[in-house]
Formats: structure tokens, C-alpha cells, sequence
């Protein structure tokens, strides 16, 4: 259901609650959520220490995590539609507080490993209708751009912050802090909500209870998750990767046949037949292919070939923090209301593949102010363009009750290509790497020749999400002249929003 109705005489309703408060809890939900993904990762020789973890487990910290929440997006976002929005949201951060909460008291490896996976469940439930309620907030284009651009800030925000809060964390307090921080700002977003967040009824779980469907998808998720982040340590070609990849890609045939078939899907396949929908998902799953690469390979040849500590190279990323920030809170919106979402998304990845191609160009004995930053400040100016046009575009092209379910689909699409992203890219760098090491390379050098390789590959990604999106949305809806807004598929110009 739209956040925003008209009463009976045709003068809208009385406001309860200002939808920018709304809005402030559902980005700080979803950074909160982002943070935590990219914060273990600073703290994992801590948590090594502490909890006497194995080298060959100690990955499934991280892992325990990824499987859930990458599997269970999609049916999370369609119970938001089914039982609302607000309920599904809720839940997911009571659920996510809580197991956090465990983590930080996990006093050995199976118990933090449990923890981790629920509260992957709890990030998954969470996230999953984020996008959809932010995006049918408002049925003005220009306040609904800047909706969409503070969750971009969010999104993206909360993974340049996450590797430095963690190092903080981590070097003053102790590795557990990294878990117990979430308990109280899950604890403030549930009491804050249940008060803040307009009530959403719902379809009701006749209008699309494909419990088949469910396990399907959930299982096919879960399955292909697993098989992606398992084959970085096994190799593609190992017989458990060559078992499971062909199991986890016929679950999801079944799911998409299920689909089609079904009175009641739990993913109506007529969503696919809007260009803009499909396009913005196929932009999003390269785009983070190639993202992934600057959060990843970016902090290693920082610490790695620059010498920089955990903590600095946390700070290092602060100024895309920034940029981000004031791009996407206000920049983005009077840009996409002025000259529409296309330009803005494509000059966005433009500046992202300029980024890139920078950072194939950094030294071994460069420094972090020539080498690094003013690539990773171009960058935030292309993702504070490119994200918010990205998901206008996609969010829409679909009906409010059908938000949920299309939020669910941008969150997997960003989960897994996040995933294959990451696991393509280091294939390469470590063959790289390895081949430079052969040849006589010292450590160094031979590092950062599989690092160019890395940032190389990620400017294809984007370059091709670019040609993608002006191929597919070349016939696309064009602004009604300068300075007016593209006329938006999902809400009438006359609707009034009110809480």
C-alpha cells in the first residue's frame, strides 16, 4: 500500500508523523545493517585470537552470515507486501539486535557461528522492504529522489564507514564491540517505529502464500550463496563446486517454473516485462561486481602496498563517505529532477569507470593523497550520481503493493553480484599475483600487478552495466523539458503524501 491517501472530499488527510522522520529510521536501519556486514572483516584476527578460531572456520564468520541473508531476501520482501512492510521491518531488526547481542557474548566457535547465521536471518527480514517503503514514501518525483538518495547514502555510506568504525572498535574496545553496538540502535529503531512508521495492512497471505515457491527460492539462494563464497577456497573446478552450482541453478529453474505456473507467485514474473525493472537490476548486479573491487582490493593496497594500519585505512575511506553523502542527500535530487534518472545514471558510471581506471594507474611508492584519493573521491561523485537514478528507475516501474518483493529483488541482485564480483576479481588478482611472483616480483609489486588487474576488471564491469543501460533504456520515459520531473510509473502526480 502507498504511504499516502486522499480523504473522501478530496483534501488531504491530517499528518501524524513527519515522513522525513520515517525515513531517517529506515536509512539508519539499513546502514546499520551495511555496517555490520563490512565491520567483521577488520576484526576477524581478533576474533581469531580471542575465540581460538581455525584458519579453515574462521571464514565462516563472514559466512554464516552471507547464506541467509542472500537467500532469504526475496521472501522476506514479499511477506512485506503480504503482511506489511512495517510489521516484516521490525521484526528483522528486533531479530538482528537480539542475535547481535549473542554474538558479542559467543564464547567459542559454534556459538558465534549459530549467531552469525541468525542474525543474517534478522538482516535479510530487515533490509529486504527498505527500499520499497523509502521509495513509495513520497508521490512528489523531487522528494521521492531525495528519499531514495539518503537510502543510497545509507547503502553506501555504511560500507565505506564500516571498515573504520570496526578498526576503532576493534583497537580500543575489543572485538566484541563490533556485535554489542547494534543492540542499542536496533533497540531505539523497534520503540521509534512502532510509534513513527505508518501501519501498512497488507494483501493478506491469500493474495501470494506460495509456500513451494518459498523453499524453492530460499533454498536456491541459500545453496548458490554458499557455492559462490565456498569456490574461492576450493577452486571452480572441484567436484563440490561442480556438484552444487548445477544443484543451486535447478532449484531456481524450479522456482522460476513454479512461478509461472502458480495462481499466486511469490515473484510475478510480469514484473520483468518492464524494461526499467529489468535494466536497473541487470545495471545494479554489475555495478557492485565492479564496486566490490574498490572496497576490497582498495583497503588492501592500502594496508598491504601503502603500510597503513586497519584504523587508518578505515579513515582513508572517509572522504568517499563524505562525497557520497552530500551527493546523494542533495546533489542527486535536483539533478535526476531537472535532467531525469538516465543522464545522471549513465555519467554516474562514466565517473565510476574514470575511477577505476585511476586506480590501475596507482604506485608502489606512491601515496594515499595522489595514489588513492582523488580516485576514490571521483568514485563517490559517480555512486552518489548513479546509485539514486539506478533505483528510481527500477522501484518505479512497479506498483506500490508490489514494492516488497521489488526490493527484495534489488537487495539479492546486489547480494549476488556483490559475490560473484569479489570472487571473479580475486581469481584473477591471485593468478596475477602468482604469475608476478614466478617472474621474480618482489611481495609488493607482485600485489599491486593483481590489484590493476582487479581495478581494471571492475571499470569492464561498469563500462558494460553502462552499455546495458543505454541499450535497454534508450526508449525510456525522457524529462517533459528542463527543470521538470520524469513523470513516475508508480504514483499519480495528484496523489497527496500524508502519514
Amino acid at each position: 500500500m502507498p504511504y499516502w491517501r486522499r480523504t473522501e472530499m478530496g483534501q488531504p488527510a491530517p499528518r501524524t508523523n513527519s515522513p522525513w522522520l520515517t525515513i531517517a529510521l529506515l536509512c539508519i536501519g539499513q546502514m546499520m545493517i551495511v555496517i555490520d556486514q563490512n565491520i567483521v572483516n577488520v576484526a576477524l584476527p581478533a576474533v581469531q585470537k580471542g575465540l581460538g578460531f581455525s584458519e579453515a572456520n574462521l571464514v565462516w564468520v563472514v559466512n554464516a552470515y552471507v547464506i541467509p541473508f542472500g537467500g532469504l531476501l526475496l521472501l522476506a520482501g514479499r511477506l512485506g507486501d503480504l503482511i506489511g512492510r512495517k510489521t516484516v521491518f521490525l521484526t528483522g531488526v528486533a531479530l538482528f539486535g537480539a542475535s547481535s547481542l549473542l554474538c558479542g557474548f559467543a564464547a567459542n566457535e559454534s556459538s558465534l557461528i549459530a549467531f552469525r547465521f541468525v542474525q543474517g536471518v534478522g538482516g535479510a527480514i530487515a533490509s529486504a522492504c527498505i527500499l520499497g517503503m523509502v521509495a513509495t514514501m513520497f508521490a512528489e518525483p523531487r522528494q521521492q529522489a531525495q528519499a531514495i538518495g539518503a537510502y543510497s547514502f545509507a547503502s553506501a555510506g555504511g560500507g565505506a564507514v564500516g571498515p573504520l568504525l570496526g578498526g576503532v572498535l576493534t583497537q580500543f574496545l575489543s572485538w566484541n564491540w563490533i556485535f554489542f553496538i547494534n543492540a542499542p540502535i536496533g533497540a531505539v529503531l523497534v520503540l521509534a517505529g512502532l510509534r513513527s512508521i505508518p501501519k501498512d495492512k497488507g494483501q493478506g497471505l491469500g493474495k501470494g502464500t506460495d509456500f513451494l515457491g518459498a523453499a524453492l527460492v530460499t533454498a536456491g539462494m541459500m545453496l548458490l550463496v554458499y557455492t559462490i563464497v565456498d569456490a574461492e577456497k576450493v577452486g571452480w573446478a572441484s567436484a563440490r563446486t561442480l556438484l552444487l552450482l548445477p544443484l543451486s541453478l535447478l532449484l531456481l529453474v524450479g522456482f522460476v517454473v513454479r512461478q509461472a505456473t502458480v495462481a499466486n507467485p511469490l515473484l510475478p514474473l510480469r514484473l520483468f516485462r518492464s524494461r526499467g525493472l529489468t535494466a536497473a537490476n541487470i545495471v545494479q548486479f554489475m555495478m557492485i561486481a565492479g564496486m566490490f573491487g574498490l572496497l576490497f582490493f582498495g583497503t588492501l593496497y592500502v594496508q598491504r602496498v601503502l603500510g597503513y594500519s586497519p584504523l587508518q585505512a578505515g579513515l582513508g575511506f572517509v572522504p568517499i563517505a563524505v562525497v557520497i553523502a552530500g551527493v546523494s542527500l542533495g546533489l542527486s535530487a535536483r539533478l535526476i529532477t531537472r535532467f531525469g534518472q538516465r543522464p545522471m545514471l549513465y555519467s554516474g558510471m562514466a565517473l565510476i569507470v574514470v575511477a577505476f581506471l585511476m586506480l590501475s594507474f596507482a604506485r608502489v611508492d606512491g601515496t594515499y593523497v595522489v595514489d588513492f584519493l582523488p580516485a576514490s573521491l571521483v568514485m563517490g561523485l559517480g555512486f552518489g550520481l548513479a546509485a539514486p537514478a539506478m533505483m528510481g528507475l527500477g522501484m518505479s516501474a512497479v506498483t506500490p503493493e508490489e514494492s516488497g518483493i521489488a526490493s527484495g529483488l534489488f537487495n539479492t541482485t546486489q547480494q549476488i553480484g556483490g559475490a560473484i564480483g569479489l570472487t571473479v576479481l580475486s581469481a584473477f588478482v591471485s593468478s596475477r599475483t602468482n604469475s608476478l611472483t614466478a617472474a621474480g616480483e618482489n611481495e609488493a609489486h607482485a600485489l599491486l600487478g593483481g590489484y590493476h588487474v582487479a581495478f581494471l576488471l571492475a571499470a569492464g564491469f561498469v563500462l558494460l552495466a553502462l552499455v546495458i543501460g543505454a541499450a535497454m533504456l534508450r526508449t525510456g520515459p525522457r524529462p517533459a523539458g528542463a527543470g521538470q520531473p520524469e513523470q513516475n510509473a508508480v504514483t499519480d502526480s495528484t496523489d497527496v503524501p500524508v502519514l
